[in-house]
């Protein structure tokens, strides 16, 4: 069980003119953890940023850079993304039509693997794989947008998760991202 905190604030609010100042300051403010958000325009409406920020990003710090993939077909750029630097890498099950497989891949590539939760996607389609992750993200608003307000219906389906991480013993982390 991993019930230790962890602050990743994430970098899709920074001045990217200055993303090595402002990676320095959240260091300097105690950041455990560095969050990218990468949206493909696709899986989600917005579109951000790609392996070369994540690539100035570990320029920048030496902090963990935990990447969540908010893209189709994620097993595509799962290699690119792990040589720019990630430490972790966050899937949502929605894109990955073998999460299974994308999850031993990111594994293979010597990074941590994430499984994502939205909002409305139930706790069970990942209960087969929940073994497997260092990373489970419970969305706490709809993915896609910064600024949104929190959704308090999903407070239980994280209370559930950390209950199932718990109950087969995992060390994974419970991530919980938005609003």
């Amino acid at each position: 069980m991993n019930n230790e905190f962890i602050l990743a604030p994430s970098i899709l609010s920074a001045d990217f003119t200055r993303l090595g100042e402002q990676i320095a300051e959240c260091e300097a403010a105690g950041a455990d953890w560095i969050h990218v958000d990468v949206m493909d325009g696709h899986f989600v409406p917005n579109l951000t940023m790609g392996p070369f920020i994540v690539e100035a990003c570990r320029r920048a710090t030496k902090l963990p850079l935990d990447v969540h993939l908010m893209v189709e077909s994620p097993e595509r750029l799962l290699e690119a993304f792990a040589k720019a630097g990630a430490s972790h890498l966050t899937v949502h099950v929605e894109a990955c039509p073998d999460l299974r497989s994308t999850l031993q891949e990111i594994k293979a590539l010597g990074c941590a693997a994430g499984v994502t939760l939205n909002p409305d996607t139930p706790i069970a389609s990942i209960e087969p794989v929940l073994h497997m992750v260092d990373l489970a993200l419970v969305l706490t608003v709809h993915p896609g947008y910064s600024g949104q307000a929190f959704l308090p219906e999903t407070t239980p389906k994280v209370a559930a998760l950390r209950r199932m991480l718990d109950a087969i013993g995992s060390p994974a982390w419970l991530e919980v991202d938005g609003g």
